[in-house]
């Protein structure tokens, strides 16, 4: 039987090898950011090198890269609801009163 002239053939193992090599050294930067007191600027660093490895696995591990444009507009709308859906629950937490009676002690 002949091969089919549309058949896909297999991805190299380049990209994964240096994606998974970046997540190991922002791995090793998170730990070693976390050695040292950036004061508020600790969270917004780690969450930082947290957003750098997610993206790099939804591009390269899940194949979005390559992808259709619909299956990236499905992956930016899912990630626009999550954060809608964060802010949502965040605004009713800063408006809530009892906030006011726990930070003055009563």
């Amino acid at each position: 039987m002949a091969e089919h002239a549309s058949a896909a053939h297999a991805p190299s193992r380049k990209p994964y090898f240096l994606t998974w090599g970046f997540l190991m050294i922002m791995t090793a930067a998170t730990v070693v950011v976390a050695e040292f007191n950036l004061g508020p600027l600790n969270d917004i660093v780690a969450l930082g090198i947290a957003v750098f490895k997610g993206t790099a696995v939804v591009l390269f591990f899940m194949h979005v890269r390559h992808s259709s444009n619909l299956t990236k507009l499905t992956v930016v709308s899912g990630f626009l609801w999550l954060a809608f859906m964060i802010f949502i629950t965040l605004s009713d937490y800063w408006t809530r009163g009892w906030l006011d009676t726990f930070a003055s002690g009563r």
